[in-house]
């Protein structure tokens, strides 16, 4: 059995976002990247299973879409302990073309489990997992808070209106990931990260693929208000102000 871990190339949270030029792009300078929370949790979930089957899952694979400018952040994933990874040469234009070319790469490598984060921490689109499994024509399981894996059977934990479900679905398959999947993420130790240095990274060239979105143009939401203070005994200020400026009453 091998696993597959897609991964985003994300700016850490803490990041102040400058627009370039025109507002149609980000200003990367000095922008700390990292992996999106929600892959890296994804990730070290497929560690813990690969470490529980007794060798039954043979490898951790991770992919990721991106320039060669990325490749810390996937050497960082192999830190951690994937084994391998594989970086398709194109910049990631949309949800549809990240996909595609994910899809691409395992109809020819074959994998049995692809995990995907729920979303990304930048666009949040939310798409990419379930494209993936449309390409390649296979089960999607939505909303995953937790894998195992009995008898070579993989079992998925779903968060659903008034509680869980289990789902059962034959491989490959994708899941889709959120919150819960692992309860923190796993930290690279000095080994992994000498040994990260070594592991094999498979660049592979896009296959052509048209996004169907594009980005016109970045806007930077408005300052907040001034707050505003009522006095205590004045509480017809207070319902003059919440009726007709902030219109929530």
């Amino acid at each position: 059995m091998k696993i597959l871990v897609c991964i985003s190339n994300v700016p850490d949270t803490t990041t102040k976002i400058r627009f370039a030029g025109d507002n149609s792009s980000i200003d990367t300078t000095g922008i700390q990247w990292v992996i999106n929370p929600w892959d890296e949790l994804s990730l070290t979930r497929a560690l813990e299973l690969k470490d529980a089957s007794a060798g039954a899952i043979k490898s951790v694979t991770v992919i990721h879409v991106g320039a060669a400018s990325s490749e810390p952040t996937i050497r960082k994933a192999l830190a951690i302990g994937a084994d391998d990874a594989i970086r398709v040469n194109a910049e990631s234009a949309d949800s549809y073309y990240v996909a595609c070319q994910i899809a691409e790469v395992v109809k020819k490598e074959q994998f049995d489990i692809i995990l995907c984060g729920i979303e990304s921490s930048d666009y949040n689109g939310s798409a990419v997992g379930g494209m993936i499994a449309e390409f390649l024509e296979i089960p999607s399981v939505s909303a995953v808070s937790g894998i195992t894996v009995v008898n070579g059977q993989s079992v998925m934990t779903r968060e659903i209106d008034g509680g869980k479900e289990e789902v059962t679905v034959p491989s490959p398959f994708v899941a889709i990931v959120q919150k819960g999947i692992a309860k923190e993420p796993r930290i690279a130790a000095m080994r992994g990260i000498m040994m990260a240095r070594t592991k094999p990274v498979k660049v592979t060239e896009p296959v052509s693929a048209e996004p169907l979105t594009k980005i016109v143009g970045f806007e930077k939401p408005a300052p907040r208000a001034a707050c505003k203070f009522v006095d205590a005994e004045n509480p017809a200020q207070l319902i003059e102000l919440l009726l007709n400026e902030a219109k929530v009453i």
